[in-house]
């Protein structure tokens, strides 16, 4: 294990219920009503190709891009005041910091979205790359974002370790050809009975050894 990559929402943060919420709003507002439940099944990977999906072209690109902006502002007022990091992760961030791996974060969220959790929790400087939605052609599973982690960092990336919340998220690292730590905050551990490359389940990050990965990996 020479890199590790962490996702964003609901790896680093529990904040996946928020966007499901407030995706569940906007659809709403658009006249599209769906069950927590369904928002949590269907709605996943890059703003803009969801509401492609859902509406196919009833949108222009631009309006496609302002249902995205108008839901992550939603999104962002109503988690401002719950931020932070989920238990045991700034112990474990700082932990890696003082070893050689570099660390990288690969995700499908907004710019925006991304300096929210950075900026406000100071932790930018942990990280030698940071992927987000704008970064990338194509949204997860492709495994652009993942590569394009590891090839800002350096590593090989069958070489790199990667941190992920959901389903979509492990056939990305699948995809990637890399090994994955699935953090349950989203989904239940039977969701993932299918995948072959999973090396650990965890709840949080609490007393997670890097030196049990590293023989996991």
């Amino acid at each position: 294990m020479k890199g590790i990559i962490f996702d964003l929402d609901g790896t680093m943060i529990d904040n996946m219920m928020v966007h499901h919420q407030a995706w569940q709003r906007k659809l709403a507002s658009l006249g599209m009503h769906m069950t927590i439940e369904q928002v949590m099944d269907q709605i996943h990977g890059i703003n803009e190709e969801i509401v492609l999906r859902l509406f196919g072209d009833q949108y222009t690109a631009e309006e496609r891009a302002e249902i995205s902006w108008d839901k992550e502002y939603e999104y962002r007022q109503i988690f401002k005041d719950q931020l932070q990091l989920l238990p045991g992760l700034p112990e474990f961030l700082q932990r890696l910091k003082q070893t050689d791996i570099p660390l990288a974060i690969g995700t499908a969220a907004p710019p925006e979205n991304v300096d929210f959790v950075l900026d406000n929790l100071n932790i930018r400087p942990l990280f030698q790359s940071v992927i987000n939605s704008k970064d990338v052609t194509l949204g997860k599973p492709n495994p652009e974002v993942f590569l394009k982690s590891a090839e800002n960092i350096g590593i090989p990336i069958e070489d790199c370790l990667v941190f992920e919340d959901s389903v979509v998220g492990a056939e990305t690292a699948l995809n990637a050809g890399c090994p994955v730590v699935v953090v349950t905050t989203t989904h239940q551990r039977q969701e993932f009975a299918h995948f072959p490359h999973i090396i650990k389940f965890i709840q949080d990050y609490h007393n997670l050894q890097l030196e049990d990965l590293a023989r996991l990996h």
